[in-house]
């Protein structure tokens, strides 16, 4: 091990995290931008790009635990290793997320704040590919917002200093958008701060289970993308956004805080302990 590096776990977190990220985008910078140059397609230039960083973020992982902290394997103290009870709790997060999406819009179809569309033949492969893009986003963005984010907290912070600030800064990270925008799409700020605190406090719950994370994330972006890909809703004209979502955008409405309320109590609670199969 390097005598130098093991010297960063004494530093402060925001120093540690800050070079952390120099490390991560100085390898990961040299490979990325000719794609930004080179490739036209902008929806391939995400996918090679954005993959290439969670790439170089787990071997940037990997590095840190060796050499900064003297744990070969970080990953497993972030709660993200293979077990039964890991792999299941990911399973009742992705099952439990998804239907607390299907409610919400249900409920507003009841209340007669939207109208359910006919289903096209595309959407069972819509199901498919939600799955997929719920399942990678919930996997990326949980080993980084719940796994690397909050261990590094956690090591010099409260518990409850640790939560807010991980939640903050993930809603944070989400909102960076010109200011008139940030203005207009107000309402989804505490969404995405409610959001980041439901997945912690849900990890907390489950023995620290990355699992829980990783399935609660990727089911509730599995349900947006079946609605709103297959596009199954017709919003009512009478109905303000700011109750059923701005930009149709379910955690920027009244009535996506209220879900999101609900699901958080269940997980600063007994989590989802009570759930069986």
């Amino acid at each position: 091990m390097n005598p130098n590096l093991s010297k960063l776990a004494g530093y402060r977190a925001p120093v540690r995290i800050v070079l952390f990220l120099f490390t991560l985008l100085l390898c990961w910078l040299p490979i990325a931008a000719p794609i930004y140059l080179l490739v036209n397609d902008s929806n391939l230039v995400t996918i090679l790009t954005m993959g290439l960083l969670f790439g170089f973020f787990l071997l940037s992982v990997q590095f840190w635990g060796r050499n900064v902290y003297r744990e070969p394997r970080l990953l497993k103290r972030y709660g993200f290793h293979g077990t039964r009870q890991n792999s299941l709790n990911l399973l009742k997060g992705l099952i439990i997320g998804l239907l607390f999406v299907l409610g919400l819009f249900a409920l507003e179809g009841g209340l007669g704040l939207l109208e359910f569309q006919t289903p096209s033949q595309e959407l069972p492969r819509i199901i498919l590919e939600g799955f997929a893009s719920g399942l990678g986003v919930g996997l990326a963005e949980e080993l980084v917002f719940r796994g690397w984010l909050l261990d590094e907290l956690e090591r010099d912070y409260r518990p409850k200093v640790s939560l807010l600030a991980d939640a903050v800064i993930f809603a944070v990270l989400h909102f960076i958008k010109p200011l008139s925008e940030m203005l207009r799409t107000l309402p989804q700020f505490p969404g995405l701060v409610l959001l980041g605190l439901t997945l912690v406090w849900g990890k907390r719950s489950h023995k620290n289970s990355l699992g829980i994370s990783i399935g609660l994330h990727g089911g509730l972006v599995w349900g947006y993308y079946i609605i709103n890909v297959g596009k199954l809703v017709q919003y009512s004209d009478q109905v303000s956004p700011w109750i059923t979502g701005v930009d149709s955008n379910p955690i920027a409405g009244f009535m996506g805080l209220l879900l999101l309320g609900i699901l958080a109590f269940w997980m600063r609670g007994k989590g989802l302990g009570s759930f069986k199969f």
